[in-house]
């Protein structure tokens, strides 16, 4: 499993669809009316979908961190 990819919680996620929408990869889709992260391999990692989501239902374990 894939640890550094965005969190979903399915309890906050209302099945809006603006993750699925802004995600650049495609790495996110629906499952049951919630989004999952679908295709972990795939995320590029830009946190496109935790700053859109309305609900707050996605969150980052992880810190970019931009070399000089």
């Amino acid at each position: 499993m894939n640890t550094g990819v965005p969190e979903i919680d399915p309890a906050k996620c209302t099945g809006c669809g603006e993750c699925i929408e802004e995600c650049p990869t495609q790495a996110v889709e629906l499952l049951e009316g919630k989004a999952v992260i679908a295709r972990p391999d795939d995320c590029c990692y830009c946190t496109n979908c935790e700053s859109l989501c309305p609900e707050e239902a996605i969150r980052c374990p992880f810190e970019i961190i931009l070399a000089e």
